[in-house]
């Protein structure tokens, strides 16, 4: 399965998502960068972390008008998979492609740390080899992680099943203390209604290998390869 990672300029986790599919997935991979216009030749496209163009303006709103984004919309539409990380999420916000804004978090203060998800669909491209009822652990890095959107879109976006990470406690309790950035619902990840677009604030990439303190981002990932072998039969 062959993946591409979107290089936009103050990109800084796009080595980690590489490092993370050639070495630890062992499946191919490319950089393709911002001003591509095609994204012909991938099964899946990555939007990796960090502060594209310096989170000027907003995050991720000057990266969602970037070439390549015209082409990975399009893959999207098509029902190619595209998972946004962090700043990638914010940017599949920006462009339209996910719903809800994401804010400065409710403490004001940048968050680095280990989270605890919460499954809430495992019938995605995403989530299919995730045992049932299993925590993720994962971390976060970011300031503006906090998810908004109003109740109506909430409300659709339960019956819909497009919720698909909540912040937990180690004893998977939904609570405020252990929302890390004051999203609504305690919301880590959301897709689009056909399941093929993931945008998630905590960062699989960096949970992948035991020495990094946790591999259970890896489980994300096999859920990716099993959907794709799934689908070539």
């Amino acid at each position: 399965m062959k993946f591409g990672v979107v290089v936009f300029p103050g990109s800084n986790c796009d080595l980690d998502a590489y490092h993370f599919v050639k070495d630890v997935l062992a499946q191919p991979v490319d950089y393709i960068w911002h001003q591509e216009e095609s994204v012909a030749g991938y099964e899946c496209i990555i939007l990796p972390g960090g502060s594209s163009y310096g989170d000027y303006l907003r995050s991720g709103a000057i990266a969602s008008f970037s070439p390549v984004m015209k082409a990975v919309k399009d893959f999207a539409l098509r029902g190619g998979l595209v998972i946004g990380i962090g700043n990638g999420f914010q940017i599949l916000v920006e462009a339209g492609l996910l719903p809800g804004a994401l804010y400065r978090n409710t403490a004001l203060q940048f968050r680095c740390q280990f989270t605890y998800l919460k499954v809430e669909n495992y019938f995605t491209p995403f989530t299919k080899a995730i045992e049932r009822g299993r925590l993720l652990k994962i971390p976060i890095a970011h300031g503006e992680g906090n998810y908004y959107v109003d109740k109506d879109t909430l409300h659709r976006l339960e019956v819909k099943g497009q919720i698909i990470f909540r912040y937990a406690t180690e004893q998977a309790e939904v609570t405020a203390a252990a929302n890390p950035n004051g999203s609504v619902f305690n919301i880590a990840g959301v897709c689009n209604e056909n399941k093929n677009v993931l945008g998630m604030m905590p960062h699989p990439e960096r949970a992948g290998e035991a020495i990094l303190g946790s591999e259970d981002g890896k489980m994300i990932f096999d859920s990716i390869l099993k959907h794709w072998e799934g689908s070539r039969l």
